[in-house]
């Protein structure tokens, strides 16, 4: 089973507000894994994230 994370878990993660979450969503440069949108909630799979932070730190 694939462990996700809430909008609040992400947010805590990275500490950010929801805007910024909401920014990083839509701006293509920053490729931030989408969502996934079960009934009125955004869940993201914690391996993407994983992934995005080794690819971010590898800068």
């Amino acid at each position: 089973m694939t462990p996700y994370l809430n909008t609040r878990d992400v947010q805590q993660h990275y500490r950010i507000g929801r805007s910024t979450l909401y920014r990083w969503q839509t701006v293509p440069d920053i490729r931030f894994p989408k969502p996934l949108k079960i009934g009125h909630r955004l869940l993201w799979r914690e391996s993407d994230l994983v992934k995005f932070d080794e690819r971010i730190s590898a800068r």
